[in-house]
Order: C-alpha cells, then structure tokens, then sequence
C-alpha cells in the first residue's frame, strides 16, 4: 500500500489510493491464471477434430465378363416393366434380389445342339435349377474353353449387346444363354478343340464344367471372337 501523509490534499491521496489499487488487481489476476504475468503465449484448444473428407458410393454394375471369373450380370434397379416366358421359366426386367440369386451349387449346366445359320455357329449354354427352391439368373453367363490339361484355349468370350433380364426360375425350369462364333472354315481362324467348357452363373465365381462336343473353335486368327448374349427362359431358340 502506498502511505500518503494525512497532510497531503485529497486529490492526491484519491490518485495514490487508485494506483495502488490496480497494481493489486493485476498481481492478483496473474496468479489466479497460473501464468506468468509477463507470458506472451497465445493460448491453445487441443483435440480439434478434421474436417471429414470423401464419401461412399455403390459401384456400378460390372459392364464386362470373363470366362474363368465371376460372370457378374448387369442391370439397374427398378420396378417390373415387362414379363415373358418360355419352358415355364419368367423374366423381368428388375434385378435378381442377392436372397433369391441361383448359386452355381443349386444349378446343372450343359450345351444344346448347335444351330448354324450365315456362316455361324450358335450353341445355347443352358442352366437348369437343380435345387427345391426357386431361384433368378440375370445378365450374363462367363465361359471359357480348356483342353484336356484344363489350361484355357483361346481369349475369354466376349458380351453381345443385349438388355438383362431377371430369369425366375422354378426348380426343374432351365434359361439359356447364346455361344456364337464365326464357322473357323469360313473365318480361316486358327482353331483348337476343346475337351470342355467352363460356365460361371451371374455373379458367382464358382464354375460347371460342361464336356464339349461341338467340334474345333476359333482360338486366334482372323474372326476369332466368340461371343456370348444375355439369358433368356427356356433351353434355346424356339
């Protein structure tokens, strides 16, 4: 505390009185902060959370196949638009639901005669529900020819433009996908004969091994594509 004499005027002694006061007041706060009175640090708030970045997103619905992969079909959700049947078997235009999806386990597979036309060669790849449950097929169908050691002859077969539709098929009820390629005689391709064909339901990555009597296949060369359509009901082309 600062002393001022008694004889002092009062002005004086009220300016003294006011000093002293605010000198005890920032000693005060200095030490309730905990804090140095003569720190400059700026202060700091921990554990700032970043801002969240990206997001996810479905991916589309594979647009390619192969004949030793999944065979993934294609389509989008929406409502039925259109039905049609064959042998018993329905198709819609809607996606399979994942629950109600054939699995290559509940499935047989084999290939119907072939039915040449223009210079083609048209085998139907059939799938019949094996199992006592109903089950869908849609899109595509992987395939691919393998010899005798089971090493693959020839590229992956690839899509023919087509617009998938959901197969309902009953147990017993059988939908069939189009093999075609160009007659290797007329194409001059170079050609190999397979001793089996290995077919992948839509999305599955499990395979049927089909015994192939169909005669050489293209496997390079010139028109050497084999190409494969979307299934349909029933066991091939009426």
């Amino acid at each position: 505390m600062v002393y001022t004499p008694r004889s002092a005027p009062r002005s004086a002694r009220h300016g003294a009185l006011l000093v002293g006061t605010v000198a005890v007041l920032g000693l005060l706060t200095a030490c309730g902060n905990g804090t140095s009175a003569h720190s400059d640090a700026p202060a700091t708030v921990s554990g700032t959370a970043a801002p969240a970045t990206g997001g996810t997103t479905s991916p589309a619905p594979s647009a390619t196949g192969t004949g030793t992969g999944t065979g993934t079909g294609t389509g989008t959700s929406s409502a039925p638009r259109a039905t049609a049947s064959s042998g018993g078997a329905t198709a819609t235009t809607t996606r399979a639901a994942a629950s109600t999806r054939c699995h290559t386990s509940e499935l047989r597979a084999s290939v119907g005669r072939n039915d040449p036309g223009a210079g083609q060669e048209n085998f139907p790849v059939v799938l019949t529900n094996a199992s006592a449950r109903t089950c869908t097929l849609h899109g595509y169908p992987g395939a691919a020819f393998v010899g005798a050691s089971g090493g693959q002859l020839g590229p992956d077969p690839k899509r023919s433009p087509g617009t998938p539709v959901t197969v309902r098929l009953k147990p017993g009820q059988s939908a069939w996908a189009g093999l075609t390629f160009s007659n290797p005689q007329v194409s001059g391709a170079k050609t190999a004969t397979p001793a089996a064909l290995l077919v992948t339901p839509p999305d599955e990555r499990d395979q049927l091994k089909v015994p192939w009597k169909g005669g050489p296949v293209p496997v390079s060369g010139n028109s050497s594509t084999v190409r494969l359509t979307v299934f349909s009901p029933g066991t091939g082309p009426s």
